[in-house]
């Protein structure tokens, strides 16, 4: 059986819990999000792969040109490559038509924002800690039946309010169904954020 496009980690669960897509930070690897992947649903299958750039060693999902200005170019072939991963990674761990939702942090976050907005026939269910606008001018797909949270700090210098806010109002332009939490402190996950995000996770009922 042949590898699959990314380094990753699998760890099987309850066919009726949802798959979870765990995307790491910079820096991070595919063990990072896994203890928070169980903390919030702990019967699911995790799949957790690795940014495929290196940035002076610190694994990244794409390139950036500064602190904050994205390599738009790289955004988008990078974006198809983990939607084609996931493609390769549901045919080989039968997870096929199952829920899926990934949960990102920070350049995690930003590369599964880029996923819901150019690829939707891939991923439609997201989790995005301190997330920001990936792409500038994305296509206008339609994106009813997405869900997405986001949780932000107000005092985030890495993922600025407002590059978030474009990021709303683009989902929402686009039909999608968007939960947001803000907390105090900066680039983190915060506890109230983490406790929102588990309950939007939740099955309705």
């Amino acid at each position: 059986m042949s590898e699959l496009s990314l380094e990753h980690r699998f760890h099987d669960g309850d066919r009726d819990a949802p798959v979870l897509l765990l995307l790491h930070g910079t820096g991070g690897g595919p063990d990072d999000l896994l203890g928070l992947g169980k903390e919030l649903s702990p019967a699911s299958p995790m799949l957790a792969p690795a940014g495929p750039v290196s940035e002076g060693g610190a694994a990244r999902w794409f390139r950036r040109l500064a602190e904050g200005v994205f390599d738009v170019e790289d955004v988008v072939y990078r974006a198809g490559q983990l939607a084609e991963f996931l493609v390769e990674a549901r045919e080989r761990y039968d997870l096929a038509g199952r829920r899926t939702v990934a949960v990102g942090f920070s350049n995690g976050a930003n590369i599964a924002a880029a996923v819901l907005l150019l690829r939707p026939d891939v991923l439609t269910e997201a989790a995005l800690f301190a997330a920001m606008l990936p792409v500038p001018d994305p296509p206008v797909h339609d994106l009813s039946g997405t869900r997405v949270f986001l949780s932000n700090g107000k005092r985030d210098p890495m993922a600025p309010l407002d590059s978030t806010e474009r990021l709303i109002a683009l989902l929402r332009e686009r039909s999608a169904e968007v939960s947001t939490h803000r907390h105090d402190g900066g680039h983190q996950i915060s506890v109230d954020g983490f406790e929102a995000a588990r309950t939007w996770l939740a099955p309705p009922g």
